[in-house]
């Protein structure tokens, strides 16, 4: 089983629209299971359709709670509090839920004991089923943090899945940037495909995921998409990645069938299999398939 992520610098590069298509192009020949870990804006489900067999609550870190009969308004809380997130409102504390980091300042400060630590449910993961293959995907809630610990939840059990149903890849729609989720998603992968586009800010985008992926050990290549649309652009990044032994495994061009695909919910190779597009991203696929399979397993 090898597992492949899909990365970028920043959001908006086609990342998922890329993802998409390789589940299809994928599950052609082989036994697949999605995962989709960019818990903060999950979108492949857009493409997917995915209907959902089981629903899970995600809890994670802890929220101060105020027992009002056993408080004693000795405001002592308040006064600990460096977040400001306990009010008075009626005469009565209260803890804003998003103001709230967790320190617990005020549980072990509080008198008589009228403040507990709650785990609060900050999110949603779900094992779907798709007419490619099982899916393992998660939204956090608006304003919640730890959205690594769910990236890794979503990894852990899509990776269970493809081990116990003896699967051949795991194709991971990864968060973009560099953060927390980022290193999440990246972790035990056999190869990342980082997805660039020709802009002004490429080579730095791409300067940045590949220092994350270089660190955790992931052999990463390159993929620029819409690479037409400034083709100057395009070559400074390939001469970047010439010059420091980066494998540049396809350029994509712009196409508007990529859009009218994805209003119809479909992957493009899927809903456009003759257009050109569709027929080079085939061709990227092959490319980071042979990648990934030669990545010996002792490396990971």
């Amino acid at each position: 089983m090898r597992q492949i992520v899909l990365l970028s610098g920043k959001g908006g590069t086609g990342k998922t629209t890329i993802t998409a298509a390789f589940v299809h192009l994928a599950a052609k020949d082989h036994r697949i299971v999605i995962a989709d870990v960019d818990v903060d804006a999950s979108n492949l489900d857009l493409v997917l359709s995915p209907e959902v067999l089981e629903t899970h609550d995600f809890a994670s870190g802890v929220i101060a709670q105020v027992d009002p009969e056993s408080c004693i308004s000795c405001d002592i809380c308040r006064q600990v509090c460096r977040f400001d997130a306990i009010d008075i409102i009626d005469d009565v504390y209260t803890v804003d839920r998003i103001a709230c980091d967790g320190c617990a300042a005020c549980y072990y400060q509080c008198p008589v004991g009228a403040i507990s630590l709650e785990e609060p449910v900050v999110g949603r993961w779900f094992k779907s089923k798709t007419r490619f293959g099982p899916m393992v995907h998660a939204y956090l809630f608006a304003g919640q943090e730890n959205s690594g610990k769910l990236v890794t939840l979503v990894k852990q059990e899509a990776r269970l899945i493809a081990l116990d149903e003896k699967r051949d890849y795991v194709i991971i729609d990864g968060p973009p940037g560099i953060g927390c989720p980022v290193i999440s998603a990246v972790s035990g992968a056999h190869a990342a495909l980082i997805v660039v586009e020709p802009t002004v800010s490429g080579i730095h985008d791409l300067e940045r995921a590949l220092e994350t992926t270089e660190h955790f050990r992931v052999p990463s290549a390159v993929a620029i998409n819409k690479f037409d649309i400034n083709e100057k652009r395009a070559r400074e990044i390939e001469d970047f990645c010439s010059r420091n032994d980066i494998p540049m495994l396809g350029r994509l061009p712009f196409d508007t069938i990529v859009t009218e695909a994805m209003v119809h919910r479909m992957p493009v190779t899927e809903y456009a299999p003759d257009r050109a597009i569709s027929s080079q991203i085939e061709g990227l696929w092959r490319e980071i398939k042979a990648f990934a399979d030669s990545v010996p397993e002792e490396y990971i």
